[in-house]
């Protein structure tokens, strides 16, 4: 598979390029900043590197891992260079208080509204995966996916099996995005409480 990470030299898109180059894909990092997407494209052996808007040009897939807070933006502006391409969003809207991180106030998830925005099939996952972990092999975990084109989220099944040690499920249609987005605040949440760094995996299922 032919991927490009846009927002690929930030922690959770550098990690996720480590892994897909172990898995053998081919992957081009996707940055602003198009001589940093090329430094960061040797480090990790990936195919290459250049700016977002050339990144996502054909190929197979299109995984949009800026932060939450550029997501939107991000999709608006490569409209055009993306055209019909399947996108994977990955990145949850998180709010901090006192008490904690909770899910964004759109009752939406980023997914939904990225899908709103790109001409292409939108699927969303990988929200319960930790970009340190993620860093330094492939987490005994299961990842969630969901969408509503089967084809984009069997790209996206695909990849995620790439990444982890357990297995990757089919979450349903992408309005499932707002929990899978939600069940980041929990994770988040779960880690300061016990200071651990928690997974999901999923129990009863053949």
């Amino acid at each position: 598979m032919k991927v490009a990470i846009v927002g690929g030299t930030g922690d959770f898109g550098l990690a996720l390029a480590v892994r897909l180059v172990d898995a053998g894909d081919e992957v081009v990092i996707g940055s602003r900043d198009a001589a940093r997407a090329e430094e960061k494209a040797r480090e990790v052996g990936a195919a290459g590197g250049a700016a977002n808007e050339q990144a996502v040009r054909n190929v197979d897939l299109v995984v949009l891992a800026t932060v939450a807070d550029a997501a939107l933006a991000t999709a608006t502006a490569l409209v055009n260079a993306l055209g019909n391409t399947p996108v994977l969003s990955v990145a949850s809207e998180l709010q901090f208080g006192r008490d904690g991180a909770r899910p964004g106030s759109d009752q939406r998830s980023l997914a939904e509204r990225t899908q709103e925005l790109v001409a292409g099939p939108v699927a969303a996952g990988l929200h319960s995966l930790a970009a340190g972990k993620l860093a330094h092999g492939r987490p005994d975990e299961d990842v969630f996916v969901c969408g509503d084109d089967a084809d984009a989220k069997a790209l996206a099944l695909e990849l995620a099996a790439k990444v982890v040690d357990g297995r990757a499920l089919d979450a349903g249609p992408l309005a499932g995005a707002r929990a899978l987005e939600g069940m980041t605040a929990v994770i988040v949440n779960l880690n300061k409480g016990y200071k651990g760094h928690a997974g999901v995996r999923v129990t009863g299922l053949p």
